[in-house]
This record gives C-alpha cells, structure tokens and sequence, in this order.
C-alpha cells in the first residue's frame, strides 16, 4: 500500500500543502492538529522558527499526526523558510539566529528578543483577515533571497538571485528570467522586515 504524503511542506507563499518531495529544513507554528491528527490550521503560535532536520522542541521525539503535540513542517530550504516568514531557531541553529538578529540590528538600529521579532514578523506576514502579506517594490530594490510574484503569474514564486528570476518549486528551481526591467514594480512575498534583513546581510550569512 502507497502511503499518502503528509500535509507539512511549505510554500514561499506559507501555505502548507502535501507533496512526496523532501525537505532541508523543519519548521515550527505550534500544534496544528485536528482531534484526528489531520492539519486543519495554518497557525496557533506567532513564534514560527525554522530548524534543523535533527532537532525537535525540549527533546521531544519528532511527531506526526499527534494532537496535542506541535505539527513539523518541512521547507525546500533557507529562502523559501524566510518567505513563508520562519526565522532561524534559537537553539538549534543559534548561528544563524545570531546572524538574523545582527542584520535587524543593521536594518532597523535595534536588537530584538526573540519575542519581539515574532511578534513584528507576524504582523508583516498575515493581515487581518489571516491572509499573506504582501508588499509592491521596484525589482531592481529586491535583494538577492527574496521571493517576488508578477502580474503575469501570479501564483508562481521566483526567487530574485544574481540579477535573475528563478520559479520555485517542491523538486526545485526553474531556469531563470533575465529580461525583466529592474524598474518594473512587482509584488514581494517575503516579509518586509526580513528583506530589510537580506538587504544588510546578504543570504549567505544567514545560512552558516
């Protein structure tokens, strides 16, 4: 018997969807469980952190389908953590938390706890109606890490890198666009505070 493949992949856009493709990087919003162990939420916890694939919180064994336990979610990798609006772990990934936290300090003249910043990032990541955030900027001020979407297709992610725009996907990255004015306005997925981040630090930095 073919078994189904869990909802707990993550998408630029934050959405968690179900795909036999694996992960580099595992993921924290709390216990999304319903009483019978499917996700039925897309958050419970504004400390949405990104972890190693060996880690789990106080020790604990990794869980799956569990109510009552928090819900591991999985993501392609660095940047697509950071679009959907995961921050380095404190405890697992302490270098890059510390490198996170120092390119805030960069950005924006302060170094905040942990809390602080999960609370700012929360606010730029969902809006009211519990919706992705997004902003408009000229591409030619996006720096490298970031995700952008375009009017023409704007349910595909491409990662600005090296001048070039790359669609993502679960088994990996398109070949890139290169003819695309750095003029042209285009819609920014990855949260405003963590591109101020990227603009300071470039993402090599935080991946240690």
């Amino acid at each position: 018997m073919i078994q189904r493949p869990r909802r707990n992949r993550v998408t630029p856009f934050g959405d968690i969807v179900a795909t036999m493709h694996r992960g580099t990087l595992m993921g924290n919003r709390g216990d999304l469980h319903a009483p019978d162990g499917t996700v039925c939420r897309p958050w419970k916890l504004q400390r949405w952190i990104s972890c190693t694939l060996l880690h789990s919180p106080a020790g604990h064994r990794v869980t799956f389908d569990t109510p009552g336990c928090y819900t591991p979610l999985f993501f392609a990798d660095e940047v697509t953590a950071l679009a959907a609006g995961h921050r380095p772990c404190a405890s697992c990934r302490r270098p890059a938390y510390d490198a996170f936290r120092d390119g805030w300090q960069v950005a924006f003249g302060n170094k905040p706890s942990a809390v602080e910043m999960d609370d700012i990032l929360h606010d730029a990541r969902i809006d009211a109606r519990g919706h992705k955030r997004t902003f408009v900027a000229p591409l030619g001020e996006v720096p490298d890490g970031v995700f952008v979407v375009g009017e023409r297709s704007p349910t595909t992610a491409f990662l600005v890198r090296a001048g070039g725009l790359y669609p993502w996907s679960h088994a990996g990255y398109g070949k890139p666009v290169y003819d695309v004015s750095r003029h042209r306005p285009v819609s920014v997925i990855t949260p405003a505070p963590i591109v101020g981040i990227l603009k300071a630090r470039p993402i090599n930095c935080l991946t240690p």
